[in-house]
């Protein structure tokens, strides 16, 4: 059955957790439609599900992994058949690997990284396009890249390569918003720095937000809801000639 939600529909990529979870709720608190990604913890996804559909709005978890091109065309046709429509991208997704020198790095490593935080965003967004796009008869919509502070400040010795794909992502950001700009799509990009999340965990050191909090101007680590409330302006019409732009919640750094 084709349902046609009258609400905006928000897709967040990697939502289970972190910034993606916290966006997600408070994307449902101010009026979306939440569809959302994960990988691995279905229960972490089923648990943003209920939590959006308690404030009465409507929710779609789905397994992608977004380095699988057919995962990904499942997950929009299911948006589709449910939502019959898409008004926000946040290409959220990441993933980190445990902190090396360069020299250490091996390329599968190398390969997954890129494959999930760059190329990822990329086949997310050709979707976004044949559904937002003003040339394909949509109503025009909004996409919120998730950058590092790592893209500008490289990460050396922990992980360069992790600092590039967020590099690689934010010259996509540049290229895409120039490309679409006159087809109703709005393309931005938000560069969190040292933020309270599991993924610290990923790269071997859970705690490291508290090691490094001194060396942030503002003397302390930040919520992934502050991170959400960066992604939620960049989406609405407060930010509505607003495109290309990066946007730091780094408290200074």
């Amino acid at each position: 059955m084709n349902a046609v939600s009258q609400a905006p529909l928000m897709l967040i990529t990697g939502g289970s957790r972190g910034v993606g979870a916290a966006t997600a709720r408070l994307a449902a608190a101010r009026g979306y439609d939440v569809a959302i990604s994960y990988v691995a913890d279905q229960s972490a996804a089923l648990a943003v599900v209920a939590d959006v559909e308690a404030v009465g709005r409507r929710a779609l978890a789905m397994r992608a992994d977004s380095a699988d091109p057919e995962q990904v065309a499942r997950l929009f046709a299911a948006i589709d058949q449910t939502f019959g429509r898409i008004d926000v991208l946040v290409n959220n997704a990441a993933i980190l690997a445990p902190q090396s020198r360069l020299e250490h790095l091996d390329f599968e490593r190398m390969q997954r990284i890129f494959a999930v935080n760059s190329i990822g965003p990329i086949l997310y967004a050709q979707h976004a396009i044949k559904r937002m796009s003003h040339r394909y008869n949509g109503r025009g919509g909004s996409v919120i890249n998730l950058s590092s502070a790592s893209a500008r400040l490289g990460s050396p010795n922990e992980y360069v390569d992790y600092a590039s794909s967020k590099g690689a992502l934010e010259t996509f950001t540049i290229g895409f918003a120039k490309e679409v700009a006159r087809d109703g799509i709005r393309v931005n990009c938000v560069r969190p720095g040292h933020i309270y999340t599991d993924m610290h965990a990923s790269g071997g050191e859970p705690g490291r937000v508290e090691r490094v909090k001194d060396s942030i101007p503002m003397g302390r680590g930040g919520q992934p809801e502050e991170v959400a409330r960066a992604i939620l302006w960049l989406a609405s019409e407060e930010a509505s000639f607003i495109t290309g732009t990066f946007l730091d919640v780094t408290g200074g750094k």
